[in-house]
């Protein structure tokens, strides 16, 4: 439950269409529900199927249409039918390393997908709320004297992703203001937690850290890409209490920054779950896993947001990284 200074949550049946529903953002936000919005409908699609049971969200209404958001015509049917009062969206290909590899994909994912649907929304007049989610790699590079990163500041992306993510953004904006629709923006920074896929890093450097561990290897190596970057990480389970808290009572044609408000290196980060695990580790950087520009720091600010919807961050992470690695202690053979 929330404490008990969130006078603003209560329940009221939320009828809503999740994008991305296979992902571990989807599975915390779908938890949050179940307990602070019993009896809501939940409608989610994905191109891919989640592996979550939904037996585990007994108080929501849940259903799943496995379609591409890039299929207009299935994605307008599922609009239709279902006539959701608020949007989530949270497909895209997410990761930074993979959008090098692919940026074709990653433009099409995470900038047409979210065109096709504010579209059809504009189309079919669709009185819905819709919560576009962003990332905190469009400020790109920036100088140690503007931290920590208010919405304000400018945008230089630095990889296919971000400015895809910028992308999105945009088109939020227009579609906001020239439109008329009711969207929210957000600029999320590095989320955690127990069940994100190891594509990420601090999930591929706990599930490494396990394995070692359970080797009992007396002198472990854990390769890796750059370790003297900084980063601002926070909970995913503080995250969905943002996105759902912009759902209700976000101003509209706005932009959040969703963050910890504080930096820590990488390299403290596996000196951290090192002790977690008390396994003496060391680092071996392979020089293929650091991407060709890379944000050296990034700290936010959320002060907007709990300016005015008196949200902050609450899980501390050493919390976090405890709970990846216990995830991961279950799910590593």
């Amino acid at each position: 439950m929330f404490p008990e200074d969130y006078d603003y949550f209560y329940s009221t049946i939320m009828k809503i269409l999740i994008t991305g529903f296979a992902g571990f953002v989807s599975q915390h936000f779908l938890s949050l529900l179940n307990t602070n919005e019993p009896g809501s409908k939940v409608l989610g699609i994905d191109k891919n199927k989640p592996d979550f049971n939904f037996s585990s969200f007994p108080h929501l209404s849940i259903a799943f249409e496995n379609i591409d958001l890039l299929d207009k015509v299935a994605t307008d049917k599922v609009l239709d039918d279902f006539k959701p009062e608020y949007i989530l969206h949270l497909a895209s290909v997410s990761s930074v390393a993979q959008s090098w590899l692919t940026p074709l994909e990653t433009f099409v994912n995470n900038t047409t997908i979210f065109l096709n649907l504010v579209e059809l929304v504009r189309i079919n007049n669709n009185k819905c709320r819709i919560l576009s989610v962003g990332s905190s790699e469009e400020f790109g590079e920036v100088a140690e004297t503007d931290l920590p990163l208010t919405e304000e500041h400018p945008l230089k992306p630095l990889s296919p992703y971000a400015v895809a993510r910028v992308s999105q953004e945009m088109l939020s904006k227009i579609y906001a203001d020239g439109f008329a629709l009711d969207i929210i923006m957000t600029r999320s920074f590095n989320h955690i937690g127990p069940g994100q896929k190891d594509i990420f890093v601090i999930s591929s450097f706990a599930k490494q850290l396990v394995q070692l561990s359970k080797n009992k290897e007396s002198k472990a190596t854990l390769t890796t890409g750059n370790l003297s970057i900084t980063r601002d990480f926070l909970d995913v389970r503080d995250v969905v209490k943002a996105y759902y808290l912009l759902l209700k009572k976000g101003r509209s044609g706005e932009v959040y920054n969703i963050c910890s408000g504080n930096g820590i290196l990488l390299s403290d980060i596996i000196s951290k779950m090192s002790e977690i695990l008390n396994l003496s580790i060391e680092t071996k950087i392979n020089p293929d896993l650091i991407r060709p520009n890379e944000n050296k720091k990034i700290i936010g600010s959320y002060q907007k947001i709990k300016n005015e919807l008196g949200w902050q961050p609450e899980i501390p992470l050493d919390k976090s990284l405890e709970d990846i690695i216990r995830y991961w202690q279950v799910e590593t053979k």
